[in-house]
């Protein structure tokens, strides 16, 4: 120890500590020294906590791309049990197409998406995370209105408003396999919330999954769909070959809390 310290006082110049009888004190250009190097000492001690943080995932940002927005249960408990066991990470949500969702993925512009099963990606890693029921949204003064629940065959003269992109005809050709081929279909390049609108002022229906039913839209009224088909998986997509820490803990972290939060999950968490 003598030696380093003998070594340090000639790499500065400067005599750090004085010896004698008494012992050894710090020199006053020595204090000052010690300053500055408690304070390197705290910055490397803060680097050292935040690199072992971020390689367990524990804080950090990520991008979440979403088909649906986070709106209602389960999704909103979900993410609101992360937000409580994560509080120093931070979330940035982006609503998107399948296509725009495929693409930013891609070029990692999102670290993980939550999309619905029946979405098509391509060199995209996906897992089913929970199942959501179909319902019809219909307007307020519908005939349909007085149905405690609808069919497929009810449907199928109706004029069915549905999202769709120039690239991306998942949700129409999604809907067409289970309700039927040959239907009048009227694609909008828009939000759901604007789909809804749409609905609430009588130009058609739309279907919707069950946390979108538990959300008022002025004019609109949903009903389940009694059919066995009538539902849809909500999945977790993600690039296979990913190796941020951060990205695996919220995967794993939402499968496990699907298990545990969502009623009978196990048993719904059936891929098409």
């Amino acid at each position: 120890m003598s030696r380093r310290v003998a070594a340090l006082e000639d790499e500065l110049g400067l005599t750090v500590v004085e010896r004698s009888r008494a012992g050894v004190r710090l020199t006053s250009g020595g204090a000052g020294v010690m300053i500055e190097i408690r304070r390197l000492l705290a910055d490397l001690e803060a680097v050292t906590k935040a690199a072992h943080c971020n390689g367990i995932g524990k804080s950090g940002e990520f991008r979440l791309g979403v088909r649906i927005p986070p709106v209602g249960e389960p999704l909103r408990t979900l993410l609101a049990k992360w937000r409580n066991e994560h509080p120093c990470v931070a979330l940035t949500i982006c609503e998107m197409s399948d296509d725009e969702i495929q693409m930013a993925i891609e070029s990692r512009r999102l670290d993980v998406a939550l999309v619905i099963g029946y979405s098509a990606l391509p060199m995209i890693a996906t897992e089913v995370l929970y199942r959501e029921q179909l319902f019809a949204a219909v307007p307020s003064d519908h005939p349909l209105f007085n149905h405690a629940s609808v069919s497929w065959e009810a449907l199928r003269q109706e004029t069915i408003l549905v999202q769709d992109w120039p690239n991306s005809h998942d949700t129409r050709e999604f809907y067409a396999s289970v309700v039927g081929a040959g239907l009048p279909f009227q694609s909008h390049s828009a939000s759901k919330q604007s789909v809804f609108g749409l609905i609430g002022a009588g130009f058609g229906v739309t279907f919707a999954e069950e946390s979108q039913s538990q959300v008022s839209f002025p004019g609109v009224v949903f009903k389940p769909i009694a059919e066995t088909n009538a539902y849809v998986d909500v999945r977790l997509a993600w690039l296979p070959d990913a190796e941020d820490a951060l990205i695996g803990r919220f995967i794993s972290f939402m499968r496990d809390a699907a298990r545990t939060t969502i009623p009978d999950n196990e048993s719904r968490r059936v891929s098409w």
